[in-house]
């Protein structure tokens, strides 16, 4: 089993030092899903919201995150990134939506928090932008999906651990 990083020998908290790694290039996607009530859905898919477009707003709100990521977790380095974006799926059946962020950079650590913090940040928008519409929303299965470079190598979710 692997030690933590983020601790030192004393049970500090610390930044990993990742001046003696290679750059790069980094990719990583996560995803997620918020469910709501069938009159809450029917909202955001047919673009009737009273706060407008839902999707739109929440798709920038991931994208801002992920580049705000260093600010909001303590301990993550400030990235470069090269690409950002995030893409929703609706769920009928499910009066779901399914929302998945993607984030690359050419670095010396990857982007896997960044791509976290995205759909996080994207879900949450959904959820404040309905909110006066269902408050029994509940976000979600937000989990990494796949990495890709670096030191540890590729990285997909269905594998086994």
């Amino acid at each position: 089993m692997s030690e933590f990083t983020h601790i030192d020998p004393a049970g500090n908290a610390r930044m990993v030092d990742v001046s003696g790694k290679e750059i790069t290039h980094r990719t990583a996607v996560a995803e997620g899903t918020i469910t709501m009530s069938p009159e809450c859905f029917a909202l955001v898919a047919e673009g009737r919201a009273k706060k407008g477009d839902v999707l739109g707003v929440a798709q920038v709100a991931g994208i801002m995150a992920t580049k705000r990521t260093s600010e909001i977790i303590p301990l993550c380095h400030l990235l470069n990134l090269t690409k950002s974006g995030v893409e929703f799926t609706l769920l009928p059946e499910q009066n779901a939506i399914l929302a998945r962020c993607t984030v690359s950079c050419d670095g010396k650590t990857g982007v896997e928090m960044e791509a976290l913090t995205g759909v996080s940040a994207a879900l949450l928008t959904v959820y404040d932008m309905c909110k006066a519409v269902d408050k029994r929303m509940v976000l979600s299965d937000i989990h990494l999906i796949e990495k890709h470079g670096g030191k540890s190598g590729d990285f997909r979710f269905e594998d086994k651990a």
